[in-house]
């Protein structure tokens, strides 16, 4: 058996054992029916909305000569709203006010116009350097 072999037979048995684990942990829960609900609705949202939005967005971008740049701020961008949403999505207020005391909508939305305008820098940069290059 080579080396490669012997290594990926142990990470699927740990993956297998991972999963042995998880459903236990769901039988064992207190709540085994809203875990398959949380899992189906995550299922849904991913294959439903998430996977085909991306999808269009690159076929939208993919002929564009800034492609580049703009895959890269919608990546942060993306992972960035991800992050925030269960915060932004949350229903009434906090049991603790100090658990989520800052204003997180304004704080992504001026997190979001850095990276597009970190984006928008970077693209005049590159610019500026082409044009210095075309010109000498």
């Amino acid at each position: 058996m080579r080396a490669t072999d012997a290594l990926r037979h142990g990470v699927g048995a740990l993956g297998v054992a991972s999963i042995g684990l998880g459903l236990w942990l769901v039988a064992a829960g207190s709540d085994p029916l809203g875990v398959l609900v949380w899992l189906t609705g995550a299922l849904v949202l991913h294959d439903g909305i998430i996977a085909p939005l991306v999808l269009a967005v690159g076929l939208l971008i993919a002929g564009r000569r800034l492609r580049g740049p703009l895959r890269r701020a919608l990546l942060v961008s993306g992972s960035l709203v991800l992050i925030t949403l269960p915060l932004l999505l949350r229903p009434g207020a906090p049991p603790n006010p100090s658990a989520l005391p800052l204003p997180y909508t304004r704080n992504l939305v001026i997190v979001l116009v850095a990276v597009a305008a970190v984006t928008a820098g970077g693209v005049l940069v590159r610019r500026r350097r082409r044009r210095r290059v075309d010109t000498s």
